[in-house]
């Protein structure tokens, strides 16, 4: 590998790296998984509350985004939020299904995406608190 950095510094930020990203034990972190979700602004803070009440999701971050698509051959513009979901892998259909059932949308986007690393803890955490 070539680094940039001097090599104390480059192992001295990787030690700190390593220490953070793992489990303590040599367990292997939860696979966790981010689900991405935009929703008019409307229905946005129902859909987050629903996923968090419900235990499906440890966290939703709900954030405004403009999204320009095509829809039925007609270019579209709009103003949306972006929903930031975190959950364990295996709870990615029951997520995705509870997202349809109360999405206003036709189709909404629904996209799951690895966490390939992340902090430990954190990541625990997201685990132990979705239960879907």
């Amino acid at each position: 590998m070539i680094s940039l950095l001097p090599k104390s510094l480059y192992l001295q930020i990787k030690g700190v790296c390593d220490k953070h990203m793992t489990v303590k034990n040599d367990k292997s972190p939860p696979k966790i998984v981010v689900v991405f979700c935009t929703a008019p602004h409307d229905a946005s803070e129902s859909i987050a509350r629903a996923l968090v009440e419900q235990r499906k999701v440890a966290c939703v971050n709900v954030t405004p985004v403009r999204s320009y698509y095509r829809w039925k051959g007609k270019f579209c513009a709009d103003n949306e939020d972006l929903l930031i979901a975190k959950i364990p892998k295996k709870d990615s259909s029951a997520v995705i299904a509870l997202i349809k059932s109360i999405h206003p949308y036709e189709l909404p986007e629904i996209i799951v995406l690895p966490v390939v690393a992340g902090y430990a803890p954190y990541l625990e955490w997201v685990y132990q608190e979705a239960r879907a």
